[in-house]
């Protein structure tokens, strides 16, 4: 067995590539190997903003030898009466890569027929490296990839030199020009220069000694402990402690090689701008912490990561210090110009924003949303009409900010403040801010109700309008975003326990574009199919039974708490084994009545025993669920259900469905139809079988 170790070299990657790219890296080596039916121990990747890794132990030396046995014609069909081989025979050797005098003759159960063994050798894992990283090479997908000299192949940034080893010895592989040897580089700063490479068990300690920690989790693990040290240092830990941005962690260990941490302060002055603001001006341009106390207020301090340690901690921090102050007069001049008028004054503006070139402006929107936002208040929140209105009346406004303009991720977060700066009410403000919420898959939910009943006024707009202009996402395109606003649609709906039958409210938002759009029954449909298959999706990710959701899902989806009752009672229920033969049954139901939808059972045309009693506990089972069902209680209608299961049995062994009789045969039909629809109401327990 050997071990492997390839380095790529680069100019300094982007924070973001370097993940996706460590795990391209495995997986491409895990697929190569796989397809060279090489077998392999660990497979390791690490990475900094220079380098990508593979680390591969137990490397097989060679691939397996291999013997195949190939079956060809029959003999009576591959040599004539004078034993001469016939057009088959030849033609069979030849498509092998054989000779006729290659094939033998061997007894099958079906007589004798005509067979090429063909044993290979395994060619040795040295043979092999130099096309596998080669391949490992180019098989990386980069969000931006570049082309530099002469070089024919791009990549995410220059290659600057290439580590390849096999067993500590250097593997004769180069790459446009770029031969591979066994010296890596130390740090850019604190160490540049040659790094000799031996082995695996050396590598991460021999780049350590280099300044260069090579391990992204080891390096992470450094930078919260860096910025908390700066901390510590600098100010009172009783008092004060340092922001951890997860986020922000995560592009910081990938800007580095080894983190130094540095504690800056600035003005008190800027404290006044709100804490998103001020949070965003250090984040997003400087990469730099928020400092809080013990309850979580800012404090007029930060704390930088650098790349290098320094020898006058006291002169970076000055330089620190004065990059941020002037991010932050900049801020701090925006917020107060942007004061200088209401969100109310700026509103006629928004005619100047498109928010989509067939969909008209911003203020069209909003005169949408304010619309739609108001029908669902009265259902939701009949007491908060006015205040939702207003919020949705200004939601849009703080897009014309210079402060937005400058950050647009905090849209929301300054209409908040200048909404509250104007003398709008709290909940007026907070709903203006949190209908932006979720921003993200997964991210914080509207805590109020008019937030979220303009946020999801907000949504569906949007939805249905880019359905109704046939903007349509596809596998590789949805410029609006559609399916991230189906989820927050659907996520907010569910956080609420709202019942809100979809269709209708999509159909009233199409029917508030007027004549912009295609406001028909089938784009109604469509844009519940598309926020259907998001439901399945969400639902399943989320470790819902799948066969659950597609039992309900298939039969109709219009209100998604309702969908998920009849999930949670399907997957209660789904154990039971009264109920999997149930299943099946009603798969056999299915299949029998086909297109039949009468459901009328004339009782004078029972004739069978068997058929008699199941119209006997159908009809005490309908008057029985009939109110669960109405109330929602679908884990005792269900139950009740199952009373079903015994009559049903002896119906289809004892009665033949489909009489000679005309009349007979659709009666029998009808009252199939009738218990299947029953079960229907609750979802299509066929696909619930768990064999």
């Amino acid at each position: 067995m050997s071990e492997l170790l390839f380095e790529i070299g680069t100019e300094e990657l982007p924070a973001g590539f370097q993940k996706p790219a460590l795990a391209q890296l495995q997986e491409n080596f895990v697929r190569l190997a796989k397809e060279l039916k090489l077998s392999h121990g660990t497979v390791v990747t690490l990475g900094t903003p220079r380098r990508l890794a593979l680390l591969v132990e137990d490397i097989a030396d060679s691939q397996p030898d291999s013997r195949e046995e190939l079956l060809g014609p029959s003999k009576q069909a591959g040599f004539d009466a004078d034993g001469n081989p016939t057009r088959a025979a030849m033609g069979f050797a030849r498509s092998k890569g054989a000779d006729v005098d290659d094939l033998q003759v061997v007894e099958t159960e079906k007589g004798e027929y005509l067979m090429l063994v063909q044993e290979t050798r395994g060619v040795a894992l040295s043979e092999l490296l130099p096309g596998m990283l080669k391949d490992l090479i180019q098989g990386f997908s980069f969000a931006k990839s570049m082309r530099w000299g002469s070089n024919a192949a791009t990549f995410a940034r220059p290659i600057q030199w290439i580590v390849a080893l096999h067993n500590g010895a250097v593997i004769p592989f180069s790459h446009e020009g770029m031969a591979a040897s066994n010296l890596s580089r130390g740090h850019r700063f604190m160490a540049n220069e040659d790094v000799p490479i031996s082995d695996l068990a050396g590598y991460e300690k021999i780049l350590a000694d280099k300044f260069v920690d090579v391990d992204p989790a080891k390096r992470r693990s450094a930078v919260i402990s860096e910025i908390e040290e700066a901390v510590s240092v600098s100010l009172d830990p009783a008092v004060a402690k340092v922001a951890v941005d997860e986020a922000l962690v995560d592009t910081v260990c990938n800007l580095v090689e080894r983190p130094f941490g540095v504690c800056g302060s600035f003005d008190e002055k800027f404290l006044e701008l709100p804490d998103e603001a001020l949070i965003t001006s250090m984040r997003e341009h400087q990469k730099y912490f928020p400092v809080t106390d013990t309850d979580n207020r800012l404090l007029p301090n930060f704390v930088a990561v650098n790349n290098t340690r320094v020898k006058d901690v006291d002169l970076t921090r000055t330089g620190h210090e004065r990059v941020l102050r002037a991010r932050l007069e900049d801020a701090f001049f925006f917020f107060a110009g942007d004061k200088k008028q209401k969100l109310e004054e700026r509103l006629e503006a928004l005619t100047g924003i498109i928010f989509q070139s067939k969909l008209g402006t911003m203020l069209e929107k909003t005169d949408r949303i304010v619309k739609l936002s108001g029908l669902l208040a009265e259902q939701f929140a009949p007491d908060s009409v006015t205040e939702v209105c207003r919020a949705a009346r200004l939601c849009k406004t703080d897009l014309l900010t210079d402060m937005v303009g400058e950050f647009p991720s905090l849209q929301g977060n300054m209409g908040c403040a200048y909404a509250l700066h104007d003398g709008e009410s709290a909940a007026v403000a907070l709903a203006i801010q949190e209908h932006y919420y979720p921003k993200r898959a997964g991210a914080e939910l509207p805590s109020s109700v008019p937030g979220a009943i303009v946020g999801l006024a907000d949504r569906l707009d949007t939805l249905s309008g880019c359905f109704g202009i046939g903007q349509i996402p596809t596998g590789t395109a949805d410029p609006f975003g559609l399916r991230r606003i189906s989820i927050a649609i659907l996520h907010i709906i569910e956080h609420f326990r709202w019942t809100l039958p979809l269709a209708d409210v999509i159909h009233k938002a199409l029917s508030l574009y007027g004549d912009k759009v295609n406001g028909s029954n089938e784009t109604v449909e469509q844009v519940l199919g598309f926020v259907r298959g998001r439901f399945v999706n969400d639902q399943v990710g989320r470790g819902a039974h799948q066969e659950a959701v597609e039992a309900v899902t298939t039969v109709g989806f219009d209100d998604v708490n309702d969908a998920l009752q009849k999930i949670a009672a399907l997957t209660e229920i789904r154990g039971k084994e009264d109920f999997s033969v149930l299943a099946a049954s009603f798969k056999r139901i299915r299949n029998i009545i086909k297109e039949n939808r009468a459901t009328d059972v004339d009782k004078t045309l029972l004739s069978e025993p068997a058929e008699k009693e199941l119209a006997a506990v159908f009809d005490k089972l309908s008057a029985e669920v009939e109110p669960m069902l109405g109330n929602r209680d679908y884990d005792a209608a269900l139950a009740a259900m199952l009373s079903l299961k015994a009559p049903v049995d002896e119906f289809f062994n004892e009665v033949m469905v489909m009489a000679e009789d005309d009349a007979v045969r659709q009666n029998r039909l009808n009252l199939l139809t009738a218990i299947s629809a029953l079960f229907l109401r609750v979802g299509d327990i066929s696909r619930m079988q768990t064999n």
